[in-house]
């Protein structure tokens, strides 16, 4: 019974609401910041090498890797593998309209997080979309609402999928079929162990962690895709064809539209990237810039790696394996069928330790936000009860996760994204005004030589802030 009424849920949500704000909200920010995700696109290269302003604080390339390694994981294999096997070829397409539009939105939200950022008592900062819905609209009430529901997307609705999936991967080995239920436990049950130890050290070794492991796991499965791709060039003008005419396919689209490609491309391109969801600027809120449209820069850097490069690697790879999707295979058995038909066993081996590895710092980087959820509530400063009580739950529901069905993770975690991404949307467009003039702030320094530096009172802002004074 619960699933069916979170799937009418997600249903209604993205069929009515979220799809027609996403888009309009997108393509609103895209022409009031100029094209700013093409525009300033070698800029956003640029910046992210840039070492944090203070020491105590988190580098920009630390905080581009916290939010994708929540970004790259599950949605960028197991999601892409779910879209295309319910939604088809055109799901693909769908997925790239929201992260081109999003690029806009992503920039906008992070930027305010950056303008709106609190001072912690180390030197460093902190910062996400409850400060500046507190601070700028003066509803506290909508920000605890926006930490609750962040909590609860990430450390719940977002981990469980996480955790589905890595046990999911583990399919391939034949103990696991003998006692599938037993063997899910024992999976949920390590992972929970695992999890749990690397969460203990809180936000900054978290950061550490993902610093690291990201870029590396990134780059090999990036390689491999683009192997397969060339050794299947051929197949490539039939599977982009094949992409656009399902995608516009109208019979398929409007006749069953809970199903279509639109909505399962824009729902999987969300869940992958998650901008306008507001939880990678709680990320570009503690970085050390100079200059706020620095951190909505990098961010806007972290879409393109997620979805024009990584989630597009995986679409291609298994569209030019030659296995055809089918709605029994969505998920993991697809991307493993793929890579068996490419690459043989070293294929179906390395995409189910790539899995791992992607959704492990998926968990990790989920936590993370879940906890600036819990600073906020907690006033920044929780108890150490409260934070080893949250984080003995965060390693229960990783373990539970282990234990679910596909359909009933999946419609947890889009409907409690879906929450978030209504309570941030309407937030950032009201507050639009302070991000365009910071923007004209940053092109004006940059036009006269300088290295861009912020203060509150180059763009008048009204409301008093605890960084750029």
């Amino acid at each position: 019974m619960l699933d069916m009424i979170i799937n009418e849920i997600s249903n209604i949500m993205y069929s009515y609401l979220l799809i027609i704000l996403l888009l309009a909200v997108g393509l609103y920010f895209t022409f009031r910041t100029k094209f700013i995700q093409f525009r300033m696109f070698a800029e956003s290269i640029r910046v992210v090498g840039e070492k944090p302003d203070k020491a105590g604080s988190i580098s920009s390339f630390q905080a581009l890797m916290v939010s994708t390694a929540s970004r790259v994981g599950t949605g960028n294999i197991i999601g892409i593998s779910t879209a295309i096997c319910l939604g088809g070829f055109g799901a693909v397409f769908w997925m790239w309209i929201i992260a081109i539009i999003g690029g806009a939105s992503a920039f906008i939200e992070s930027t305010l997080a950056q303008i709106y950022k609190r001072r912690s008592d180390d030197g460093g900062c902190y910062g996400g979309p409850s400060y500046y819905i507190d601070q700028a609209t003066g509803k506290h009430w909508l920000g605890i609402l926006f930490a609750v529901f962040m909590i609860l997307t990430y450390m719940v609705g977002f981990n469980l999928v996480a955790s589905f999936n890595i046990a999911d991967a583990f399919r391939v080995i034949p103990a696991y079929s003998q006692n599938e239920n037993l063997a899910k436990w024992i999976i949920g049950g390590v992972l929970a162990v695992l999890f749990f130890v690397c969460i203990s050290g809180g936000g900054k070794q978290i950061a550490g962690i993902t610093e690291k492991v990201v870029p590396f796991m990134g780059f090999f499965y990036i390689a491999v895709a683009v192997f397969v791709i060339v050794t299947h060039i051929t197949l490539l003008p039939g599977v982009f064809a094949e992409i656009f005419r399902n995608a516009f396919d109208v019979k398929a689209i409007f006749g069953g539209f809970t199903g279509s490609a639109v909505m399962l491309g824009i729902k999987r391109g969300l869940f992958s990237n998650e901008a306008g969801v507001g939880a990678a600027a709680c990320a570009a809120g503690s970085a050390g810039v100079s200059h706020p449209v620095k951190q909505g820069l990098v961010q806007v850097l972290s879409v393109f790696l997620d979805t024009c490069m990584i989630c597009t690697a995986t679409a291609m790879l298994l569209l030019c394996s030659g296995v055809e999707p089918d709605a029994d295979m969505a998920g993991m058995a697809y991307v493993q069928a793929a890579m068996n038909s490419t690459l043989g066993k070293f294929g179906v081996v390395f995409i189910t330790v790539s899995l791992f590895l992607f959704a492990f710092t998926t968990l990790l980087g989920n936590f993370y936000y879940a906890e600036t959820g819990l600073a906020y509530l907690c006033g920044m400063t929780p108890s150490n009860g409260a934070k080893w009580c949250m984080r003995i739950v965060a390693a229960v529901v990783v373990c539970v996760g282990a234990t679910m069905k596909l359909g009933i993770v999946w419609d947890t975690a889009d409907v409690l994204m879906g929450f978030m991404a209504l309570i941030n949307v309407p937030v950032i467009v009201i507050l639009l005004k302070p991000v365009l003039r910071c923007l004209e702030d940053y092109t004006e320094q940059k036009k006269a030589g300088k290295n861009p530096v912020f203060k509150a009172e180059h763009i008048g802002l009204k409301e008093k802030v605890d960084f750029w004074n």
